[in-house]
């Protein structure tokens, strides 16, 4: 494949898996090898699965999510996709319960792709950003201080 046909599989899982929430189409992006390299405390299963989900996992906590690729450049086998999303917070994340605040932030993907699948995809976003559109408590709190008071 060549670098135009890996940017059309990337927009290709933006639009079906994010978008439509059409979450088999995970099974024809990615690689049953797949692996997903992120910042979060747990590591993503391998594989489509794994992938659906994250994305499961996300959709349900922002049901009306809504993605948008800014700008998608690709070289090889390589493609990065920066996005913008915005959704409710209508369901439990991050280990919080739903806010019911609209959020908007955004993030950027490294996809790999073998064989027209995506084997490895790097993922960062502004979750921090995320916490505080939020209001979550580690946030949204005041600095933690020592039982001295300072």
């Amino acid at each position: 494949m060549g670098v135009e046909e890996n940017k059309s599989l990337v927009r290709r899982f933006y639009e079906e898996v994010w978008n439509k929430g059409n979450l088999d189409v995970t099974s024809e992006v990615f690689a049953e090898d797949y692996v997903r390299h992120d910042l979060r405390p747990s590591q993503a299963l391998r594989g489509p699965a794994g992938q659906a989900k994250v994305a499961a996992d996300f959709r349900a906590a922002f049901p009306d999510l809504r993605m948008e690729v800014d700008l998608i450049i690709g070289e090889g086998n390589l493609v990065a996709a920066r996005w913008t999303t915005e959704g409710t917070n209508s369901g439990p994340w991050g280990g919080s319960p739903p806010t019911g605040k609209l959020a908007r932030f955004s993030g950027v993907n490294i996809f790999r792709i073998r064989q027209g699948k995506v084997v490895e995809l790097w993922n960062h976003r502004d979750d921090l950003g995320l916490m505080q559109q939020l209001g979550t408590e580690i946030y949204a709190g005041a600095a933690p201080t020592d039982d001295k008071g300072s």
